[in-house]
């Protein structure tokens, strides 16, 4: 018997005992949550509109930071990897996803030292998010540019 056909026959088999996603129900669950975590968002920076006097603009600053931080906390203490858990692409998608996964990366490697493990490992994530956030803002850019002086 070929590789192939017993790799077909084995994924044929499994199939009837692996439990089918509920895809509305984890829907909901992720909007539920990332809805939750924007409130959050807005009630952070309505706090630092209205109690500390910023603008609106100087307000966004300190609200992804406070958010990034927060997100931060609660990965060392082990409870933003079960709201991942519970809610999916829901937690995943707003920065605070972002600080989840670059301090868990962080976390998983602090054995191995601050620089070889927790530095290096830290940046192994965002390294890439950054480098295709500049090389997307800089193409943008130059369409925006070249629309702008040219049509």
């Amino acid at each position: 018997m070929s590789d192939k056909f017993v790799q077909a026959q084995y994924n044929k088999t499994i199939k009837n005992y692996q439990p089918k996603p509920n895809y509305f129900w984890n829907c909901l669950k992720a909007f539920i949550v990332g809805g939750l975590i924007c409130v959050i968002g807005q009630a952070v920076t309505d706090f630092y509109v209205n109690v500390l006097n910023f603008s609106e603009k100087e307000a966004v600053n300190p609200t992804v930071t406070t958010l990034i931080f927060t997100a931060a906390l609660l990965t060392g203490f082990g409870v933003y990897d079960k709201l991942g858990q519970f809610a999916g692409a829901g937690s995943a998608v707003p920065v605070t996803g972002f600080a989840n996964s670059i301090t868990s990366a962080a976390l998983e490697h602090k054995s191995e030292g601050l620089v070889l493990g927790v530095a290096t490992n830290l940046f192994k994530l965002a390294g890439s998010v950054i480098v295709f956030g500049v090389v997307a803002a800089y193409v943008l850019g130059m369409l925006r540019y070249t629309w702008q002086h040219f049509f």
